[in-house]
């Protein structure tokens, strides 16, 4: 007889849609919507700053451009910091929940960078590998942790190289940030979901705990210096 490990009987196997749509009760809908308006908007903000950027690089205003890319990218790194906290707190919680919610792999189609497609492509193959709904609920929370990172990363590099001069390619950097910034929104979007499915299996006398956990200041990082170039190339 063959077992499967982890999973639930058909007639009783939730899917994400159903925790997604499913109303919350009053307090663990008050805590996903103050998570999600904070998230959306750090996202409001940044977004605003970047098209502000582009705005005055299409008029030729390129040293103005710059210095506002440099708000942009300090916006960009305090998003993907608590959205990376958030990924945290779940996955430290997440071990005091004995039923995780389910959770579906990552689409690379959702994405436009090569490094959130390739995350994405690789979620996907392990999410069919992982036996158990427990172990791909936290393996999908480092997924998503470590692409937030990872674009980042390369939002502040390209951003930092476009605001400095120090890019050989400017042209290159600025096409870069819209893609990076789509997959920045498309992980959010992510975590938005797994965010509610976990408030909706997480115990009720736990929610405290984790609403403090949330509102747990975050450390910002310190801000990576760049060696700069005697020759700045026009934007």
């Amino acid at each position: 007889m063959l077992f499967r490990r982890g999973r639930k009987p058909a007639s009783v196997r939730r899917f994400v849609s159903d925790d997604w749509i499913a109303a919350l009760p009053r307090e663990k809908a008050q805590l996903f919507e103050a998570v999600v308006r904070r998230w959306e908007s750090g996202y409001a903000m940044m977004s605003v700053s970047l098209d502000e950027a582009l705005s005055l690089r299409a008029r030729g205003e390129l040293v103005c451009a710059r210095q506002q890319l440099s708000i942009t990218s300090e916006l960009n790194d305090r998003l993907s910091l608590t959205l990376i906290d958030a990924s945290n707190a779940m996955t430290d919680r997440g071990r005091h929940v004995s039923d995780l919610p389910i959770v579906e792999p990552l689409k690379p189609d959702f994405f436009r960078g090569d490094t959130a497609q390739s995350a994405a492509s690789w979620h996907g193959i392990l999410h069919h590998v992982l036996l158990g709904d427990r172990s791909r609920f936290f393996h999908k929370l480092r997924i998503l942790s470590d692409t937030i990172d990872r674009l980042n990363h390369e939002f502040v590099d390209a951003a930092a190289g476009i605001s400095d001069g120090s890019s050989v390619h400017p042209g290159v950097c600025w096409k870069s940030l819209d893609s990076l910034h789509y997959d920045i929104s498309t992980c959010l979007r992510e975590l938005e979901v797994v965010m509610k499915c976990f408030l909706r299996a997480l115990p009720a006398d736990q929610v405290s705990v984790f609403s403090h956990r949330l509102e747990t200041p975050v450390v910002p990082r310190r801000t990576r210096s760049r060696p700069g170039l005697t020759t700045r190339i026009s934007a």
